[in-house]
């Protein structure tokens, strides 16, 4: 794809304008690691929030979209859909329990919940497994989008794409290191303003490539194999999608499994941007925001373009690059640089915020936890500049070790089934102790890796995936609950201290909240039920409402956004009834 002189100057000036963010917050970020990694706790909920959205919108995300929809229609898509029900949870049950607890990292978490060298174990390990392996996985499959985005703009190969990507990656690193976590919300809303309006524009310009809606549904009908690509829920029978994995992704996925950005409970960045919010409120407002537009606002632009594409581009050997095809050959020449600065924007976003959360990891939970208790804040804040480039370096050696992206996803969500059931009840069950989640992670690994190897099992099957994800969850959960009750609960000094922390509800935590009668714990668990069930009604009703309009099925699409309303209202009433931030008893 050719760039003009006046394209090669909007990608300049984007750039500059990261590089201008990075130097005007590089002396706050510079005075302690709270600055560096938390922003001071100082930061609104439309920032956090949507920081939170520009995360996960990285490089890799419309491809990935495009090669879901290549082969499992519309419907492929509830792979992620079906998290927005953790979403929720997070929202409603653990957003304020996050902020209440005071923590750094949510794996610093380990050793308020629990004690002794097992905490400590889990917390060190923790840190070293998300965030060096399952982050430079992330980091890797960013990349590797990345390098196939820049293969199909450039026409050079897999080395000289690399190669572009590593000068992304020091040019993001370097921001990252100068100005920490406030340089990467400033910027994060920066490039989330210009990637989804460039993917709006490029949604509009690939349904006129292939003559309009009707025109397109009619194209997607001749299609061989094409019947159901347009259900939004897979037939009986259907080719695209087995029922039993369908099943597996609405019933078993978003409560069972560990996956970056959308882990049962929350965690990871997402964590991170509640730690950083100014108060409980702040809180959970930038998770519902988030939840929103991750799940309602964004999809639309890509399954369209995504569609177009396998009228524009049928039988390509990756399905994921028609993404790229139809922006090198039908975007207007005028709107070049601006796409490639929205591409450039989706994935120095996700590359920034991972190297500050695994940095994060790497100084707090493990050098300065287990190497180096006595050092400066300075100190520190050097320390976490040297982890952002050591993960910078290895994250790029992962690169090479991958060919799918959503084979990347799906590789993630299966090694950590049945982890998130321990997730969920550490906060709301008192028995629950370190061993349960060292147990749970050792087991939800072993089996779905000797499922995969000695059983055959192939993950990019859709019937393998599901049966890999329910034996993996069975057998984990079992192995959980049985280390649980074969050790000792954590002692109770530990568990009163972190009851009076964090206040969570009395329910299970009957013998602990004896111990502190003076405890004015949360009492929303129904209230905040039906929240949950109302917001996942808000979000899928304006997610299947829109693209029920998009596709000129107007009266559906109308009920659907209707529904959703009175959803939404259903919540605005009951949180300003019981108020926004923390509800106790």
């Amino acid at each position: 794809m050719r760039l003009t002189p006046a394209d090669w100057s909007i990608v300049a000036l984007y750039f500059l304008f990261n590089v201008a963010v990075g130097l005007y917050y590089k002396r706050r970020a510079g005075r302690d690691t709270a600055e560096f990694f938390l922003s001071g706790r100082n930061v609104p909920w439309w920032l956090a929030g949507t920081s939170m959205v520009a995360t996960t919108f990285a490089a890799d995300t419309p491809l990935a979209v495009t090669g879901l929809v290549a082969r499992n229609g519309v419907a492929g898509n509830w792979l992620w859909w079906n998290l927005l029900a953790s979403g929720m949870l997070t929202v409603f049950f653990y957003a304020r329990l996050w902020r209440r607890a005071g923590v750094m990292t949510d794996i610093e978490f380990s050793e308020i919940r629990y004690a002794g060298r097992p905490a400590a174990f889990l917390r060190g390990f923790r840190a070293l497994y998300l965030g060096v392996l399952i982050n430079c996985i992330i980091l890797g499959w960013v990349n590797l989008a990345m390098v196939k985005i820049l293969q199909l703009l450039f026409g050079v190969g897999k080395l000289e794409a690399l190669a572009l990507v590593l000068g992304l990656i020091a040019l993001t690193s370097a921001i990252s290191t100068l100005s920490g976590l406030w340089g990467v919300l400033v910027t994060d809303l920066f490039q989330f303003v210009i990637k989804m309006g460039m993917v709006i524009v490029l949604a509009v310009v690939a349904v006129h490539a292939v003559g309009g809606i009707d025109a397109m549904k009619e194209k997607l009908a001749l299609l061989p194999g094409h019947g159901s690509v347009l259900s939004f829920v897979p037939d009986v029978g259907s080719a695209w999608m087995p029922l039993i994995t369908f099943f597996v992704y609405i019933g078993v996925n978003w409560w069972a499994t560990w996956y970056p950005g959308a882990e049962p409970g929350g965690g990871g960045y997402i964590a991170q941007r509640m730690f950083s919010a100014k108060d409980e409120k702040h809180s959970v407002l930038a998770t519902l925001w988030f939840n929103i537009a991750h799940y309602a606002v964004r999809p639309w632009p890509w399954i369209l373009v995504a569609l177009a594409s396998l009228i524009l581009f049928p039988g390509l050997a990756d399905p994921e690059t028609g993404y790229v095809r139809v922006m090198i050959d039908y975007l207007p020449s005028s709107l070049r640089g601006l796409m490639v600065a929205a591409f450039a924007a989706a994935y120095m976003s996700t590359i920034a915020t991972q190297l500050n959360w695994g940095a994060s990891y790497l100084v707090n939970d493990c050098y300065r936890r287990f190497l180096r208790r006595d050092a400066t804040e300075r100190h520190y804040v050097r320390a976490s500049q040297v982890a952002t480039v050591l993960l910078t370096v290895v994250s790029a050696v992962a690169t090479f070790y991958m060919g799918s992206i959503a084979g990347a996803w799906k590789l993630l969500i299966v090694t950590g089934a049945g982890t998130g059931t321990v997730l969920l009840l550490r906060w709301y069950w008192w028995r629950i102790n370190a061993w349960s989640e060292v147990s749970a992670m050792i087991a939800a690994f072993a089996v779905s890796v000797l499922l995969q190897t000695a059983g055959g099992f192939d993950s990019d099957r859709p019937v393998d995936f599901a049966w890999i994800m329910l034996i993996t969850v069975a057998i984990t959960t079992g192995a959980w609950l049985a280390v649980t009750f074969l050790t000792r609960p954590e002692p109770e000094g530990t568990l009163v201290a972190f009851y009076r922390r964090t206040r969570p509800s009395r329910a299970g935590w009957g013998p602990v909240a004896a111990l502190a009668p003076d405890v004015r714990a949360s009492a929303d668990g129904l209230a905040n039920l039906l929240d949950w069930a109302a917001g996942c009604v808000l979000i899928y009703g304006a997610l299947f409402g829109v693209g029920k309009l998009l596709l000129h099925e107007t009266l559906p699409g109308v009920v659907l956004l209707g529904v959703g309303a009175i959803a939404g209202a259903v919540i605005y009433r009951d949180l300003s009834r019981r108020g926004w931030g923390s509800v106790v008893e």
